[in-house]
């Protein structure tokens, strides 16, 4: 008996599916509806930066080489720029930057593509500071109020710090050292031509170009800064740091980080010629910074490379000091750092200030200081034109003590692995670069606050990168090759 199919038995229509096409066209119809409705909302300026920004965060999450060099080029060229709108805070570009290089690393682990932590001995040290930095935040809550602002900007810092072990733990080879490196002088280099040619340009034409970074968090109007802030006094380079010290002590790291590159057999930059003129664009924007610290800076960097390995660098320095003395647009450079060696000038007059009032803070909250928030009583106040006395004054001498151990072991284990490094040519330039550079930021952290100040993200985020990098290539050192 033949059985006949029933509609039970029979199968199911297949559903019917759009033709790619369809999806394509709906898939561009959305994107044209979103891209119409922000722009007519938050204009085509903040959309293109909004959709570059997306496009960015999607290849930096990506790798871990990318995320560490878009923060590299965010702290040179935009250190304070914002993404516009809040959410609890506003986010500065170095957060996300700097928050996609800790998740991607941390995600590693998760993954299983890391499994061991590579660590030298600047680790504890280093660790034991940040401890007591996070101390001493807590210990200082009720001098002032916990807001959203403090919270996000001591979590830059204990980012930033942490970027350290981050990056030892991330360059294991010369490539990603050299990569990281590059990205720092190039970023570098053109934040210099940038702060040139507003310095150059007619007054409103640069303060208007400033301007335009407003929707970012940039100030606008009269951006632009002169000596003692008096429009009558000299031009100060700003590029997009806006605070001309803060320029000119990250150029003057820059430009130690770069110096042995103008006497290396292969120049990570390229040529020799090339890397001598990216270091004059460097020395000149400093120069037009009119900051005497990063000047010094820069000279100490240079001379702690020459006495360590590349004698040549000191024919710069005295290059460097006879056009200071001759050229006629140095004479005012010269006559305020005249003036700032004998107390005659109004900046130097602050300082002083500043340190003799530091000084009593310190001398009433020697061990643990008084925090980030803020001081206990009206009479004192945190803020003081040194990185050493803000320190003291935020961590107490434990602090102070902490840091200085924390150099001690880089500067020490560097030196101890210095035949290593000179038995690697491909090494040494950025060792040396490094070491000159923290020994610029060192000197430039005498007279100025920026290195470890809380409203200066981006130095201090600089500082502990070139610290990972030291530590990086002082390990590294003739245990591969590329």
């Amino acid at each position: 008996m033949t059985e006949h199919a029933t509609p039970l038995h029979q199968p199911a229509p297949a559903p019917r599916r759009l033709p790619g096409g369809v999806w394509l066209g709906l898939t561009i119809a959305v994107i044209a509806i979103a891209l119409g409705a922000a722009i007519g909302f938050a204009g085509p300026l903040l959309t293109v930066a909004a959709v570059l920004a997306l496009g960015v965060a999607v290849i930096v999450v990506q790798r871990l080489d990318f995320a560490l060099m878009a923060t590299a080029l965010v702290i040179l060229l935009l250190p304070y720029g914002s993404v516009p709108f809040k959410i609890v805070f506003t986010p500065t570009f170095l957060d996300l930057t700097i928050g996609a290089a800790v998740v991607t690393y941390l995600l590693q682990w998760m993954t299983g593509a890391r499994r061991r932590l590579t660590t030298t001995p600047a680790h504890l040290p280093l660790l034991f500071f940040l401890g007591l930095a996070i101390f001493a935040f807590v210990i200082g809550l009720p001098n002032g109020p916990l807001t959203p602002n403090l919270l996000r900007q001591f979590a830059e810092l204990v980012l930033s710090i942490g970027l350290v072990l981050v990056l030892v733990d991330h360059i294991t080879t010369t490539t990603r050292l050299n990569d990281l490196a590059r990205a720092l002088l190039w970023g570098g280099a053109l934040a210099s031509v940038i702060g040139i040619v507003l310095y150059v340009l007619p007054t409103e034409l640069s303060n208007q170009i400033l301007s335009t970074l407003r929707p970012f968090g940039y100030p606008s109007g009269n951006v632009l800064r002169y000596v003692e802030d008096d429009p009558s006094n000299y031009q100060r380079a700003i590029a997009t740091a806006i605070d001309p010290n803060a320029l000119g002590g990250m150029l003057a790291m820059i430009g130690a980080l770069l110096a042995p590159q103008m006497v290396a057999r292969n120049p990570i930059v390229g040529s020799r010629a090339l890397a001598v003129g990216l270091f004059a664009a460097i020395a000149g924007c400093v120069v037009l910074t009119f900051s005497r610290g990063a000047l010094a800076g820069l000279a100490v960097g240079l001379a702690v490379i020459a006495a360590l390995r590349y004698r040549k660098l000191l024919v710069v320095l005295a290059l460097g000091a006879i056009l200071m003395l001759y050229l006629p647009i140095a004479q005012g450079y010269v006559e305020r750092i005249i003036a700032g060696l004998q107390g005659q000038d109004l900046a130097t007059q602050m300082r002083l200030g500043e340190y003799k009032d530091a000084l009593t803070l310190i001398g009433r909250y020697p061990i643990f200081g008084v925090g980030f928030s803020g001081t206990p009583t009206a009479d004192l106040y945190l803020g003081v034109s040194s990185a050493y006395l803000l320190m003291a004054s935020q961590m107490g001498l434990t602090g102070i003590l902490a840091f200085a151990l924390v150099i001690t072991v880089v500067f020490g284990w560097a030196f101890a692995r210095r035949r290593a490094v000179y038995a690697d040519a491909a090494i040494t330039p950025i060792w040396l670069g490094t070491l000159g550079a923290l020994a610029a930021a060192l000197t430039v952290g005498v007279v100025d606050h920026y290195f470890f100040n809380l409203d200066f993200q981006a130095a201090g985020a600089l500082f502990w990168i070139v610290i990972g990098l030291s530590l990086a290539a002082t390990r590294i050192a003739g245990r591969e090759s590329v």
